[in-house]
């Protein structure tokens, strides 16, 4: 059955990477680290899937995750190439971002966010021997990707830097595996709370004492990062709600909820060239970029054109998802789901699993749902360069 609980999580996680990206205010990265959350998230629902259907689930994951993708590149890989992006064989990754995909100097910047999907493509395919050990070993397995991070940080092990997000990001997906097998729920306060408070203070501390260019940002602090999301996971996910019925009282609240989780690639995809294209309107219109009325304008108008793009395009996460297209997702049942037994899902396209669709599920559940979508980055200008930021 949905977690609506989760759906709340990812649907504040979308909300702050876009306004961090909007504002810079490392601040929020602090408040809120959205993208470990994320990958918390998805680490969950891919442990759901596995243990729903074994290895297939890896195949159905890749199909929700890259036709959004492949919509964005039709409409940007032509525009780079001519604009000077060289024609190569890498352009190929922009099908199956396995690496970095080429990138001229605007597209670094206006599609920087693909770093997410390339890291969650190869925790999908790890996924399988992961949980397998998982399974097996549960402290080991979560703890290793800390371990490793540890290591590379303190100048132990000088690995190359696509190891580096592996120990950042794959901790968090590793602690949605625990969230899903219910451990985390288990931890009792006597020994959640410790942890929690010992992770924020190592972390913290080891922030403050590694300042980066932006400050205090969690994305210029990869072990910094690491251990303050990994306290922060704990709690919301730890010690989450039974259920959030106060949010389906609300219907335009409920409406946005599942619209941003149904849409949460496109929203994830598209909002970082609106950011850059409406940046140069700050010195245009002499706004200043500490200008609180002028950042809440441009937020919103990126919401908006992200809001008209999602409208136009947002539709094929529906079809890679295998549901019924829907304009605007949400929308009243059709007579056959609202005829569904009590506690059933809808017969048909729309009980299939997924990926990165924005549909969620309880720990431990073996129901058959719909999966969600995924949910972020700035990079230096280099010609030709490689989508690869962390930012989010």
């Amino acid at each position: 059955m949905r977690n609506r609980y989760l759906d709340l999580l990812r649907f504040l996680a979308i909300v702050r990477v876009v306004v961090y990206h909007v504002t810079g205010w490392a601040t929020l990265t602090l408040v809120f680290p959205a993208m470990s959350v994320m990958f918390a998230l998805a680490g969950s629902l891919m442990a759901a899937s596995l243990t729903r259907s074994g290895p297939t689930a890896v195949a159905r994951r890749l199909r929700r995750l890259l036709p959004s993708l492949w919509v964005l590149a039709a409409v940007f890989v032509p525009a780079m190439l001519l604009t000077g992006l060289p024609v190569s064989p890498r352009v190929l990754l922009w099908l199956f971002p396995i690496a970095d995909p080429p990138a001229n100097d605007w597209g670094a910047l206006a599609l920087s966010v693909i770093w997410y999907l390339r890291d969650y493509l190869w925790f999908v395919l790890a996924s399988p021997v992961a949980f397998w050990l998982f399974r097996r070993a549960p402290l080991p397995t979560v703890l290793a990707p800390y371990l490793l991070l540890v290591a590379i940080e303190a100048g132990i092990y000088p690995a190359p830097p696509v190891l580096r997000e592996f120990g950042l990001y794959f901790g968090a997906w590793t602690l949605g595996f625990a969230h899903h097998a219910g451990m985390l729920r288990r931890l009792s306060g006597r020994v959640l709370y410790p942890v929690a408070a010992a992770l924020a203070v190592g972390g913290g501390a080891w922030i403050v004492g590694h300042p980066g260019p932006r400050g205090y940002d969690l994305n210029d602090n990869h072990l910094g990062n690491a251990l303050w999301s990994a306290a922060f996971i704990l709690v919301v996910l730890g010690r989450a709600p039974s259920g959030v019925a106060w949010l389906s009282r609300s219907r335009l609240a409920d409406r946005a909820v599942t619209v941003v989780n149904r849409r949460a690639l496109t929203v994830y995809l598209w909002h970082m060239p609106f950011v850059v294209a409406l940046t140069p309107l700050v010195d245009v219109v002499g706004w200043s970029h500490q200008d609180p009325v002028g950042l809440a304008i441009r937020v919103l108008l990126v919401f908006a054109l992200v809001g008209l793009v999602t409208l136009a395009v947002g539709w094929v996460e529906d079809v890679a998802a295998r549901r019924r297209p829907e304009l605007i997702p949400g929308g009243p049942p059709r007579p056959a789901e609202a005829a569904a037994p009590v506690g059933e899902p809808p017969a048909g396209p729309d009980a299939r699993s997924g990926a990165l669709s924005g549909d969620s599920v309880g720990a431990g559940s073996s129901r058959r749902v719909p999966e969600p979508a995924a949910v972020p980055a700035q990079r230096s200008a280099g010609e030709p360069t490689s989508v690869d930021v962390n930012v989010g």
